[in-house]
């Protein structure tokens, strides 16, 4: 019995080490989670702040969120004396226009490169991986040249013509792959119904390829956004100036408008979440679909 009795005390006394070494742990990540949580936030909340905050210059801001006072005034100003609603408006166009000229270009030649057999087939499906390696950036100079030769500087078209190049090759090595998994017996039943080889494309193979055509135009939409280089070197003229164009201006070296800068950020923001929380179960669905080999 005595010895029963001392085995108990021990496990009990083993049990509850235990469980306060646990706990400590627990302890030791919650405190660590709320550390890095206030890390990633805070900056978040210092640019809401100082988009509400008097004044413009960063310098001249409290460390304290809202520490200064709370005006509108910064908004009010993106409204009433720059042309930020245009540059909303270009940004819009310019990322709708990527997003549907590469939908089709890359879904047609994804098509073609999946189901055709042509000469230097291989080697152009090599010449477009091996684009894709290389910077688009290292083209500068001659994507200035051309577009000035074709009348495309200063132009919205001309923007969505740059990002639709960079946005060929990998994008065409993806949906082929998708395609190259829809069963080449649906084309051949299609032939023999007398479809031809768009009908086929556009009422066989476009809708079992819906799920990487829809993330397809997700990112394509989402990727010139906040895009600044090209845009910085194509567009000039105010009138033409993207969201990224039109806030750089605020913290240039001729101007320090921080606070306005913050304030066309975060209004940004608000309607990209909104596409994005629209968009989220879409996306998730069509990466979950293009998941699928058959």
């Amino acid at each position: 019995m005595g010895t029963n009795n001392t085995e108990k005390k021990f496990y009990d006394k083993a049990n509850a080490s235990y469980k306060a070494s646990r706990r400590l742990a627990q302890g030791f990540i919650c405190v660590f989670l709320i550390l890095v949580s206030l890390l990633v936030l805070y900056p978040l909340v210092y640019t809401v702040s100082a988009a509400f905050t008097p004044g413009n210059s960063v310098s001249a801001l409290s460390i304290i969120p809202f520490g200064n006072g709370v005006t509108s005034d910064h908004f009010t100003k993106l409204f009433t004396q720059t042309n930020y609603l245009l540059w909303f408006r270009n940004t819009i166009i310019i990322a709708a226009g990527t997003s549907v000229s590469t939908v089709i270009v890359c879904s047609l030649a994804a098509y073609i490169f999946s189901r055709f057999r042509f000469a230097f087939k291989k080697h152009m499906m090599m010449a477009l991986l091996i684009l894709q390696i290389f910077p688009s950036f290292i083209g500068m100079v001659s994507i200035y040249v051309i577009l000035m030769r074709i009348g495309g500087l200063d132009t919205l078209w001309g923007m969505i013509l740059i990002y639709l190049a960079g946005n060929i090759p990998y994008n065409t090595w993806l949906v082929k792959s998708y395609m190259d998994s829809i069963p080449k017996s649906l084309d051949e039943a299609a032939r023999i119904d007398g479809a031809s080889n768009a009908t086929t494309f556009f009422r066989i193979i476009l809708p079992q390829a819906k799920p990487i055509i829809t993330f397809l135009g997700i990112t394509s939409f989402t990727g010139p956004w906040m895009e600044f280089i090209f845009s910085k070197l194509i567009l000039r003229s105010n009138e033409k100036m993207t969201l990224a164009l039109g806030l750089y201006a605020f913290v240039s070296d001729k101007k320090n408008e921080f606070t306005d800068f913050c304030a066309g950020s975060i209004l940004i923001a608000i309607p990209f979440i909104i596409f994005f929380i629209l968009t989220q179960k879409m996306l998730v669905t069509s990466l979950g679909g293009a998941a699928v080999k058959e």
